[in-house]
């Protein structure tokens, strides 16, 4: 599985970058048919405190799951991201179970 990174308008530092790998890693343990992930890093210009954006698109064979969330801080935002798009494979791999018992 392929990860690719966009920061837009800052450099993200390699230890974010790790840890949001780390978490997308586990991923696989849901999806194993997951092809690439990508991953967008934005700071909103306001003056909210949260105004960290975690953008993250993932291609499956059959279909592109995209979610989007803001936070205090970008792992804050990351969390979030990563279990919302946990819920949506969990839910997408039950059709598929669920689709080749009823066959």
């Amino acid at each position: 599985m392929q990860i690719n990174y966009q920061s837009v308008n800052f450099k993200a530092d390699q230890k974010l970058l790790d840890f949001i790998s780390a978490k997308l890693q586990k991923l696989n343990t849901f999806e194993h048919r997951i092809l690439d992930i990508t991953v967008y890093l934005k700071l909103d210009n306001t003056d909210d405190k949260e105004n960290k954006i975690v953008e993250i698109l993932i291609n499956i064979k059959e279909k592109k799951l995209f979610q989007t969330n803001k936070a205090r801080t970008f792992e804050a935002a990351t969390d979030i991201t990563v279990e919302s798009l946990k819920e949506q494979l969990k839910r997408i791999k039950d059709k598929r179970v669920s689709a080749a018992q009823g066959a």
